[in-house]
């Protein structure tokens, strides 16, 4: 029978799990609608706009409760620049070239590859611990990808290109799931400002040309749906799940993408499409239901990430009250601990085994 504690936190997960889900969907659109885009501009003008969108629709929220200076560590700069620069603007650069010359479903399908590469970087850098249970549903996610991508027709270099973005993207995961500073808000907006700063200016210097109001007000639009609003929600579940089960959630992306081609674009569903889409909701399904405790000992530490006062880890008090099942956000310490619970790799649980 299912402890008090078991219930709580898969409450407490339930949450994380329908943000990522969220998010998934959002960006699963983004695809076919920058497809249309880039018909008349260029991929680094794309990506431009596209991060620009995202840095004004969170702006309201990250310029909000700024941490401190003296608080912000040399770590927390490397993780953050890290996630800057590969998941802001090297990923989505490369993206949108491979979708320049390949069709936006052959793209859609290839994506799913940024769950593998985000599991493999997780297991080797970044402490993340993968039972055979997760393994098992990353190679259904794979498995998946592959009956969905059977006689597909593209380009070398197109894969390539989303492979490459794929692989900064795992990189760009793994460094955001470990940020314990800043906020998802503030997150996306660092990314958004950088990569609409960079990549505008590289667009307008290599590119060249202009764009029309109609396109440069789909690209902010999409991107403050996609990019921004999917972000702050993708942040927001990875900090609480991890890097590799958020992934494993995100990456059904595809599928909505297929779905909303089919109700939008009346595009043909196949067994395959449902198929595979049974094998990533298995794999979602495994994750989600595995149970991993041990004895752990959690060291002093203050740092601020969204959470709730039900899940045995957040005890601290509020000068306002606050419910325990209240997702939210600020700076909070915790003494050392040591202790044994059921747990995922979230902020507070990246220890060796």
């Amino acid at each position: 029978m299912a402890t008090s504690a078991q219930h709580e936190e898969g409450r407490s997960a339930a949450g994380p799990v329908v943000w990522c889900l969220a998010s998934a969907m959002l960006f699963g659109a983004s695809t076919p609608a920058s497809k249309f885009l880039l018909g008349e501009v260029g991929p680094l003008w794309l990506a431009g706009l596209l991060y620009a969108g995202a840095a004004l629709s969170v702006a309201p929220r990250a310029l909000r409760a700024l941490p401190s200076r003296a608080s912000i560590t040399r770590s927390d700069l490397l993780h953050l620049g890290g996630a800057v620069v590969f998941g802001g603007i090297v990923g989505p650069v490369l993206l949108l070239s491979g979708l320049a010359i390949a069709p936006a479903a052959s793209v859609s399908l290839w994506l799913v590859l940024e769950t593998v590469a985000t599991a493999v970087l997780a297991a080797l850098f970044f402490k993340e611990h993968l039972t055979a249970r997760t393994w098992l549903s990353v190679a259904l996610v794979v498995a998946g990808s592959a009956m969905l991508s059977s006689g597909e027709a593209g380009s070398g270099r197109a894969v390539l290109l989303v492979s490459l973005a794929c692989l900064a993207w795992g990189l760009d995961n793994n460094l955001t799931a470990v940020i314990d500073r800043f906020t998802p808000a503030q997150v996306t907006f660092a990314k958004g400002v950088a990569a609409a700063t960079v990549n505008l200016g590289a667009g307008a210097l290599l590119e060249g040309g202009s764009a029309s109001a109609v396109t440069i007000g789909g690209g902010l639009l999409v991107g403050a749906l996609s990019y921004g609003a999917s972000l702050l929600l993708y942040v927001a579940s990875a900090q609480q799940l991890g890097a590799t089960r958020s992934q494993l959630v995100f990456s059904t992306s595809p599928a909505w993408g297929l779905l909303l081609s089919w109700l939008f674009l009346g595009e043909r569903l196949t067994a395959a499409h449902l198929g595979a889409s049974a094998l990533m909701g298995a794999a979602i399904w495994l994750w989600h239901n595995e149970q991993h405790t041990h004895r752990h000992v959690h060291h002093a530490v203050s740092h601020q990430h969204m959470h709730r006062h039900d899940d045995g880890h957040h005890d601290h008090a509020h000068d306002t009250p606050c419910a325990p099942d209240a997702w939210h956000t600020h700076e909070h310490s915790h003494d050392d601990t040591d202790h044994a619970h059921e747990h995922r790799p979230d902020l507070h649980h990246r220890h060796e085994h």
